[in-house]
């Protein structure tokens, strides 16, 4: 099959996706081929990016631990079909039949990257494998004793496993970093230092951190309109939509859903020109707070033209982060709104990096004045909840006990990054929390700090 047809089929299945449910009226609901084709989807990625940048980063995954992590507590629609199919691993990919009549779905792996799920009736034989050298030379973060008092600091972080914090979360892994040293470190069983898990919205975070690094080359104007090429028509009003707009999740674009779930993008197979540039513009620019993964996938394909030079795993290198990979769709485009798999440790490096102000072993990263820029809330604000938002990262300005200055990349099921520059702290705690259980970022915040505090 061509890659037209394939791209059509891709399209015509998965880019309006339909309720979960087709009831005639009569019995269970029966599941449509959407859904079925998106459950063996997210099956195969998963199964594929959590075995294989396991393998590269030096650790294992075993099929039970993804099975009882990553698998369950996922979307309702998806749940009830992904225990049925079963995932065929061969040496550098993942199949997993779905319908009869199809092609099973098919994720694939290139060292360096991470995996790719291909479109909806793609057979293989037309994928060319090229391996990406990451840098294996940089140190391991150092072991320092905290400033307070380390026992009531190692219970702290025992109580993020013991489910004393919110309400029974699944806690994989903590790290703590103060003055850029180990401080506290655990992992549940099955996990460790060198365990990449999908960092999910925390890829926004890195996005906007990839999108400081073009900004500091000079490639890009965050305050200048997106240069999308679908918007560069006369009369568009989305060509006046600039990055920091995106980054502010304020470029005033529709969505489907509230937080605009992407999964024909995430396992589907459809890509990130396909999908990100054709939403409407419904309300003005800045304007409106609206959560979307589209904005900031939009961001970053503002930026893409200065990957061929300079791609992501340039900078995660630089930093030291080698088991970070980030993956793309099946024609390159970097999906950066959640397709990260990375480590704790690695999670700990980039936070550090904004407790320096962006500045990495004397060199600075990110321009004067980027943390500012991305912690300040000069777009609207969420209407509702406990955070406030800067450019692609959350702000704990709404937390009580909580310093000022506090703020944080949050991911689903549990993933986040607190950094507090005033302390010189870093906060990482991965998790699998299903729907409902959710963690208490800020109250274990609260606990860490007074931790370090106590004399």
């Amino acid at each position: 099959m061509t890659r037209a047809p394939m791209i059509a089929l891709a399209a015509s299945l998965l880019l309006a996706v339909p309720a979960f449910a087709q009831n005639s009226g009569a019995g269970s609901p029966q599941p449509t081929p959407t859904h079925r084709a998106l459950a063996a989807g997210y099956r195969a990625l998963t199964t594929c990016s959590a075995v294989f940048t396991a393998l590269e980063a030096g650790a294992t995954r075993s099929l039970d631990s993804i099975e009882t992590g990553e698998l369950v507590g996922i979307y309702p629609e998806l749940q009830p079909l992904i225990g049925g199919m079963k995932a065929e691993i061969g040496d550098a990919e993942v199949s997993v039949a779905w319908d009869e009549a199809m092609p099973p779905r098919l994720a694939q792996f290139t060292p360096g990257k991470g995996c790719v799920i291909q479109p909806v009736g793609f057979v293989g034989g037309m994928r060319e494998i090229t391996r990406v050298e990451r840098r294996r030379d940089a140190p391991e973060l150092s072991a320092g004793s905290p400033t307070g008092d380390a026992a009531r600091l190692g219970a702290v972080v025992d109580s993020a496993f013991e489910g004393d914090v919110g309400t029974r979360p699944v806690t994989t892994g903590v790290v703590v970093l103060q003055d850029g040293k180990v401080v506290a470190e655990k992992y549940a069983d099955g996990f460790g230092p060198n365990t990449p898990q999908r960092t999910w919205s925390v890829a926004k975070s890195l996005a906007g951190t990839i999108i400081g690094a073009a900004v500091l080359r000079g490639e890009i104007d965050p305050d200048a309109p997106a240069p999308i090429a679908n918007w560069r028509v006369a009369g568009d009003p989305r060509g006046a939509i600039t990055v920091d707009a995106l980054m502010r999740m304020a470029s005033g674009l529709t969505s489907d859903t509230a937080g605009n779930r992407t999964d024909a993008l995430y396992f589907g197979g459809t890509t990130v020109d396909e999908q990100a540039p054709s939403w409407p513009l419904i309300t003005a620019p800045m304007s409106r707070f609206r959560y979307a993964n589209n904005d900031t996938l939009l961001a970053v394909l503002a930026v893409e033209p200065g990957f061929a030079a300079h791609p992501p795993h340039e900078l995660f290198d630089r930093l030291g982060m080698t088991r970070t990979f980030a993956e793309t769709d099946w024609r390159g485009h970097y999906i950066l709104s959640s397709q990260v798999w990375t480590t704790a440790r690695d999670l700990a490096r980039f936070g550090q990096l904004y407790v320096q102000d962006g500045v990495w072993e004397g060199e600075r990263i990110l321009p004067e004045g980027w943390r500012a820029r991305v912690t300040t809330p000069s777009g609207p604000q969420p209407p509702t909840g406990a955070f406030g938002y800067g450019a692609t990262f959350w702000l704990l300005n709404r937390s009580e006990g909580v310093p000022t200055d506090a703020f944080a990349a949050f991911g689903n099921r549990g993933q986040y990054v607190v950094i507090i520059p005033s302390r010189n702290v870093v906060i990482v705690r991965r998790g699998e929390d299903p729907a409902g259980r959710s963690f208490d970022v800020a109250a274990f915040t609260r606990d860490v700090l007074a931790a370090l505090d106590a004399s």
